[in-house]
């Protein structure tokens, strides 16, 4: 198994968990977000976890080992919020291109440690594109609902940039995650195959959507279906959702899904839902019973955590990921009963 696409037909893939939850336990300072190199810079840096991939890479080189050692085939790189758009908020546009690279960079190393020591279980390097923190389909400002705070071109010029500089660092699949605009998503979507076409390379390419509410549809009003056709032009490795709900609560928007996609599918939900300080008290046993549902259902391909998971719950996830078969792809032999 030489490759994911290899792997996935073999088995459950497991994803990691949360990085922002992990960086959280070192609590970091303003003055260990900007390190030696950032040290009189006029912004505030403290927030920019991507940052972190320059100024404290052993830290982020820590978490990728530890989600490995918890049992995880594939690390995202710490780059959810790398475009030049949500580089803005601290005047670092300029350091997108390192951030991308260093960060896949830093991941493969670990990724290929890990490889060496159990060529039988090779680890893979997911590049995380994020939903950047503007959206192409809704105005920001109720008083005209025909504004725009960011256009398709702007979107797809800063993901372009991104996805090349996490190709060149060595990723081996691009992840465009928590999406709550499919415009935004289809815009990163066009860039790739833009950078495959002129590069003639062809990475896969995994997109996972996010289900806001019990609406059961994404911020920009879409629902399971609405969001699935709307990206089922793109030939995709998988298709799935992350972020915003628990395993319990996205188990039905999941099964929806997987019942009407040919593409593989994948799931890395929140541990629960956050309480009243906006934290996640779903422990690695409850979150690892919610997902065994998803299992026996052979609803899922790669499966990992969102918000408030560690190692603890991704250790839980793969004991369990383990006496359960992949879901095929194009399984579509029952309407599932909802």
């Amino acid at each position: 198994m030489n490759n994911i696409i290899e792997a996935i037909n073999q088995k459950i893939l497991i994803l990691d968990g949360a990085m922002g939850t992990m960086l959280q336990r070192y609590n970091f300072s303003e003055e260990d977000f900007r390190g030696e190199r950032f040290k009189d810079y006029p912004s505030s840096l403290k927030g920019n976890n991507d940052l972190l991939s320059l100024t404290q890479p052993k830290a982020i080189a820590d978490i990728h080992r530890q989600y490995f050692e918890a049992g995880a085939d594939i690390v995202e790189t710490n780059t959810f919020s790398g475009t030049t758009i949500a580089m803005a908020d601290y005047n670092m546009e300029f350091l997108v291109d390192e951030l991308n690279y260093e960060s896949a960079r830093i991941a493969k190393e670990v990724a290929q440690e890990f490889t060496a020591k159990n060529p039988n279980k090779p680890r893979f390097v997911a590049g995380s594109i994020g939903p950047t923190n503007r959206t192409a389909s809704l105005s920001p400002d109720v008083n005209k609902p025909e504004y725009r705070a960011v256009t398709f071109e702007d979107l797809r010029i800063a993901y372009k940039q991104q996805a090349k500089a996490l190709i060149k660092g060595g990723v081996d699949v691009l992840l465009v995650e928590t999406v709550f605009d499919t415009l935004n998503a289809k815009a990163a979507l066009f860039a790739i195959e833009e950078i495959k076409e002129e590069d003639n390379i062809n990475i896969p390419i995994m997109v996972s959507g996010t289900i806001t509410d019990a609406s059961g549809r994404t911020l920009s009003g879409q629902t399971v279906e609405a969001f699935l056709t709307s990206i089922s032009h793109i030939p995709l490795l998988s298709v799935g959702f992350n972020c915003a709900l628990g395993a319990e609560q996205l188990f039905p928007y999941l099964k929806r899904l997987a019942y009407e996609t040919e593409f593989y599918t994948s799931a890395h939900p929140n541990a629960g839902l956050p309480n009243a300080f906006g934290e996640y008290d779903e422990s690695a046993a409850e979150m690892q019973s919610y997902i065994e549902e998803y299992l026996k259902e052979g609803l899922i391909n790669i499966i990992g955590g969102c918000c408030g998971t560690n190692p603890e719950h991704i250790k839980a996830i793969a004991e369990v990921a383990k006496n359960y078969q992949p879901r095929k792809a194009g399984n579509q032999i029952l309407q599932p009963n909802i």
